[in-house]
């Protein structure tokens, strides 16, 4: 009964500490509804063996659909400790750990040079923040697949407004 007790006070305090850890870096953890992330994956014509890049990849869902339903190779960015364990323990239990590799960093460190595809489903703000870096590492072709917001001053290459998915070519 106490060892119950215990486990649900760390998952408390884990979760507590997660939100607070969000709202100090400006990036709040919104999970990406599953629906609208097969969406993505199709609109951003993600091919088998294509790398994939998560940015801020949360509990793993995007990279694991990925990876299953279109045979991608992935590659997660996530900083929060708790959603890089999560997602690691999905993936290895899953028996995705040869297709996918989450990385704990932040995405403003993170190498994007090698990625075909990179989604993104951040705050404006971050988005802004994050147009040199991809400018810079992506190479020519890549494409950037965002959710509810848009990369100002970039041209869409195809849109659904009503989802609120853009995809963008570098």
């Amino acid at each position: 009964m106490i060892t119950i007790a215990v486990c649900v006070l760390l998952i408390v305090i884990g979760i507590i500490i997660t939100y607070c850890y969000s709202i100090f870096y400006d990036v709040p953890y919104v999970p990406t509804p599953k629906p609208i992330a097969r969406q993505m994956l199709k609109m951003s014509e993600l091919k088998p063996d294509e790398l994939l890049y998560d940015l801020g990849s949360g509990d793993g869902r995007i990279l694991i659909m990925a990876a299953r339903e279109f045979g991608a190779k992935c590659v997660g960015i996530e900083l929060n400790f708790f959603r890089y364990k999560l997602s690691n323990w999905r993936i290895n239990r899953m028996g995705l750990s040869k297709q996918i590799k989450v990385i704990r960093s932040s995405f403003f460190e993170a190498d994007l040079f090698h990625a075909d595809v990179v989604f993104m489903y951040l705050l404006p703000s971050i988005n802004e923040k994050l147009k040199p870096k991809l400018s810079k590492e992506l190479k020519k072709g890549a494409r950037v697949v965002t959710f509810s917001f848009i990369m100002k001053r970039w041209k869409a290459y195809k849109f659904d407004d009503e989802a609120k998915i853009y995809l963008y070519k570098i």
